[in-house]
């Protein structure tokens, strides 16, 4: 199969696509022919060495943590999903750094699957997966619920959509940080309040938050805005001693619990229309496709998800 590969930690220049042999399953996992997948900024991170700590794995390495696609075998123990189905799903991390999502292929327990919505399509599906599970578990983990106010750092980002649209189906009032370029992009997601991080700073405009979801790094800012008995979740940086101990108030780092029913939550309401997806970009799984879709990643300033479209590009290739 062809697949997007490193062979050494460093530049995007390290990616190139290859052939690569098909990972089999086990009894209790499927195998997906992907048609898409996306781009997310923990992969230029793993791509530098970055995470080396966290992940022990063994060259080459298919780096990506997003698919969408069709199953195309199931092992003897999956019962609830059929080969022909239309599936999206954050895979597990694969130890050995062998099964990524930048591939023709990807293996994926059937606990991390959900059934794709007919009204949305792979690419939209592919930019689902780690970002909106990400998105619906930190607000929950903040214990977000209506009338409450809460601040979204960077809004216009792959996560921060999502968050943004789901705090506001809780019924939560909604401050979030962008460019004011992106001012009305954040709005139209339902931001009450956008505050310019070029121009302010957010304790000189906010104050007496119930929650702040921080994805910049700002923790001491984002302390300081917090009423008291109010939550912060980090998902950017280790936070320090003193920052989780801070008097009268929840601070903590969010980790990402990849699971099918959050998925499949998500996927009802893509399925209902009240949840939208934004595409930033998509780039063909080719050497240089998959190398300019890392160069945008790594700028920041992505509107909504870079998505890779594998299928189609992996047929005109051959």
């Amino acid at each position: 199969m062809r697949a997007a590969v490193i062979n050494q930690y460093g530049d995007k220049d390290q990616l190139k696509v290859v052939d690569i042999v098909v990972p089999t399953i086990g009894d209790d996992e499927v195998l997906v022919e992907n048609v898409a997948a996306s781009i997310n900024p923990i992969d230029y991170k793993a791509r530098q060495g970055l995470l080396q700590q966290m992940f022990q794995w063994q060259f080459p390495v298919v780096l990506g943590w997003d698919i969408a696609g069709t199953i195309i075998a199931v092992g003897d123990n999956v019962d609830n999903f059929h080969v022909g189905e239309a599936v999206f799903a954050r895979p597990d991390t694969d130890p050995t750094g062998k099964n990524g999502a930048y591939a023709e292929y990807t293996v994926v327990k059937a606990d991390k699957l959900a059934r794709k919505p007919d009204n949305i399509s792979f690419e939209e599906a592919a930019a689902v997966p780690l970002a909106g599970l990400t998105a619906l578990q930190m607000l929950r983990q903040l214990k977000v619920t209506a009338g409450q106010k809460v601040l979204i750092q960077a809004g216009a980002g792959g996560v921060g959509i999502y968050a943004i649209q789901l705090a506001k189906k809780l019924g939560a009032y909604v401050a979030t940080t962008a460019s004011e370029a992106n001012r009305e992009f954040v709005v139209g997601l339902g931001a009450d309040q956008v505050i310019d991080y070029r121009q302010a700073n957010i304790v000189d405009v906010l104050s007496d938050y119930d929650a702040v979801f921080d994805m910049v790094g700002d923790v001491d800012n984002g302390i300081a805005i917090l009423k008291p008995g109010g939550h912060f979740v980090t998902i950017s940086t280790m936070l320090t001693e003193s920052q989780k101990q801070t008097d009268g108030k929840t601070v903590e780092t969010g980790w990402l619990d990849t699971n099918g029913q959050d998925l499949e939550q998500l996927a009802n309401a893509f399925a209902e229309g009240t949840l939208d997806i934004v595409v930033d970009s998509v780039y063909p799984l080719t050497t240089t496709g998959i190398r300019a879709a890392h160069e945008r990643s790594e700028t920041h300033h992505a509107r909504g998800k870079i998505v890779v479209q594998i299928k189609n590009a992996v047929q005109e290739e051959k």
